[in-house]
């Protein structure tokens, strides 16, 4: 039986009107009810108006400029804590899910208090094989659940799993706080959960439980690829599971070692530029011990 709870599910957005009706209508669908709020990052299609005009029942908030996925998510998370929910599900803009998604992950949730993030299995577009980045960090077991029609799922814990598809206790919440402003762009999915499992929460996919992430066909560049190694070693250097002192010799070493093996400048560059930025991720991972940080 499916628990009843007061669920917020937080969507941003930016030029999303290819994704609009399966995101939010999916969330209209659900059997577990849920309410929205939607934090535009001043788009310039016709998003804002769109959502307005067919899906009256969300909360829509609308910034002037480009907040970043973390600092807008971080709009969504205070307004569940104003309001008393007692969970938060994180949902990108070209993402969806199923009827029975939520109350699937909910009732794990609710069975055991220590799961601070749960996913659900999250599918490329067609339905039918997980998205392909998803898959790498899933164990196989997981895989093997899904198919079975004698298995309802179960909850399978990782260190890593992508915040398309989150849905997070309160309780985590309001212990590990919000998204640090030290990763405008990416990496502030990898910080949040080493801070979740700093403070004692494992993070989980669950077999019985599938959606949708649809970014099929987007080739990363090879320059892309060079920027999120700057952004890892970010990460590293952030990370409270790991020795500072050790990370802030180890990391540019390793990234001049990379920048070297694939002759990248952009790599080589960053070595001093992460090197004068320890004072400020220094002071944002103190800070990211305290409960409820960032929010």
């Amino acid at each position: 039986m499916t628990m009843k709870k007061r669920i917020l599910v937080v969507v941003v957005t930016y030029n999303g009107m290819n994704w609009l009706d399966r995101c939010l209508g999916s969330i209209r669908t659900s059997n577990m009810p849920a309410d929205v709020i939607v934090i535009d990052n001043g788009s310039t299609d016709q998003t804002r108006e769109y959502i307005f005009e067919n899906f009256p029942e969300v909360k829509l908030v609308c910034s002037d400029e480009n907040l970043g996925f973390g600092k807008a998510n971080n709009i969504g998370f205070k307004y569940a804590l104003e309001r008393g929910y007692e969970y938060v599900y994180l949902l990108n803009q070209d993402a969806w899910i199923f009827p029975d998604t939520l109350g699937v992950l909910i009732n794990a949730m609710e069975a055991d208090e220590s799961l601070g993030i749960l996913s659900p299995m999250q599918m490329a577009a067609c339905g039918d094989r997980p998205d392909p980045r998803f898959k790498r960090r899933c164990p196989t077991g997981a895989f093997s659940d899904m198919r079975s029609l004698l298995s309802a799922g179960k909850v399978y814990e990782v260190e890593f799993v992508m915040a398309a598809h989150w849905m997070i206790s309160m309780k985590c919440l309001k212990k590990v706080g919000g998204f640090s402003p030290a990763f405008p762009h990416y990496g502030e999915d990898d910080n949040f959960i080493h801070r979740a499992r700093c403070k004692g929460f494992k993070v989980g996919i669950h077999s019985g439980a599938k959606a949708i992430h649809d970014r099929e066909n987007r080739p990363m560049s090879k320059e892309t690829h060079m920027r999120l190694k700057c952004i890892g070693a970010v990460v590293k250097i952030s990370n409270p599971l790991n020795l500072l002192w050790v990370r802030k010799i180890l990391v540019p070493v390793q990234l001049l070692a990379a920048g070297i093996f694939y002759r990248s400048l952009i790599l080589l560059k960053y070595v001093p530029t992460l090197i004068s930025s320890y004072e400020k991720l220094t002071a944002y991972r103190k800070e990211s011990f305290n409960d409820g940080a960032f929010l």
